[in-house]
């Protein structure tokens, strides 16, 4: 009976990452749709400011008691996850970096994500996953192969590396402090600091109205249910799961994710190379999360797992040290302390 809750956990987490991954890739899909509606800070603004405005009338129905500590954290991890990373991709395209440039660049993110959390977090990386990581890159090149066509300023190039780097940064910040509130919680004050950020930018720049256009509230409800409740959300799922770089693989499979959606919603054109592509991410990913992870530091969910199956043990040394005729009237010695334990 025992091997079957393994076998339950594993086909629970393949399930997590489909959804994360299919849902991480319709916040593309969502950017285009409102693309010739409005600007992109106005696309962001309506997100953040409807998404953060039906959390925040949940947190006041349910009043959550949330650590100073933890709000600061969340503020930051906010500012840097959902407004940091996505004003680098949506200004990076807006000064013409090309979308196939843009996902490259931004696929840099599982492979640095893996290789800091080595020193940061204290996870182990094998040189299998390393390669699984590379291979994933290579992947992505292929899949947005046919757009990676220059014609931006050399500092817009800039943009969405600096936008990889704030997600990573909210990926390991969030990990090395690990904040006790819930993930609600975390996505309400999260929410809340990115539709300040963008609700700011948009007025700045006199594009804060929304437009009437149909298309542009088609858009804002996908970014919010699809993108933000389900794929930034099971984002940290994944990452509190499984740890930063085997949640970060998954990425990589967003981009062919995003080629097959806007094929099937847009028309867009496949490639034989873009399909290679697709076949090279899947199997990086699956070279990743198949690697063994000897010595990483476990989950959150592996360590309430084995805390639950080791606690009968603890429990009779602990009664044995306050009722000695737990070791038949005498004291109990290091040497039964130990065999309790086993």
């Amino acid at each position: 009976m025992i091997p079957a809750v393994p076998h339950r956990d594993a086909l629970l987490g393949a399930a997590i990452g489909t959804v994360f991954v299919v849902t991480w890739s319709s916040g593309f899909i969502g950017a285009q749709l409102g693309a010739g509606a409005a600007p992109a800070s106005t696309l962001l603004a309506w997100r953040f400011i409807v998404a953060g405005g039906l959390l925040l009338a949940w947190a006041a129905w349910r009043r959550p008691r949330i650590p100073p500590r933890d709000l600061a954290l969340h503020l930051l991890i906010g500012a840097l996850g959902q407004g940091g990373y996505l004003y680098g991709v949506f200004a990076a395209a807006e000064h013409g970096v090309s979308a196939g440039v843009d996902n490259l660049i931004t696929a840099l993110q599982p492979l640095l994500a893996a290789v800091l959390a080595v020193p940061v977090l204290g996870e182990r990386i094998t040189r299998r996953q390393l390669a699984g990581f590379a291979a994933g890159l290579g992947g992505v090149a292929l899949v947005v192969g046919g757009d990676l066509r220059g014609g931006a300023p050399p500092w817009a190039y800039a943009l969405p590396l600096a936008a990889t780097l704030c997600l990573v940064g909210a990926t390991l910040l969030e990990r090395r402090t690990r904040p006790s509130i819930g993930l609600v919680d975390a996505l309400t004050v999260q929410a809340g600091i990115s539709a300040l950020l963008f609700t700011a930018l948009a007025g700045a720049t006199g594009d804060l109205a929304p437009p009437a256009d149909p298309a542009f509230w088609t858009a804002v409800a996908v970014l919010v249910v699809m993108a933000m409740f389900g794929g930034y959300g099971l984002y940290w799922v994944n990452v509190r799961r499984s740890g930063v770089g085997r949640a970060s693989a998954l990425l990589y499979l967003t981009p062919p994710a995003t080629m097959l959606g806007a094929w099937a919603l847009f028309g867009s054109t496949l490639t034989p190379l873009s399909l290679a592509g697709v076949l090279a991410c899947a199997a990086a990913v699956a070279l990743v999360l198949r690697a063994p992870a000897a010595g990483a530091r476990r989950s959150d969910h592996d360590r309430r797992s084995d805390h639950g199956r080791r606690a009968p043990g603890r429990s009779r040394v602990r009664r044995a040290a306050a009722d000695p005729g737990e070791w038949g009237g005498s004291p109990p010695t290091p040497e039964r302390r130990r065999a309790a334990s086993r």
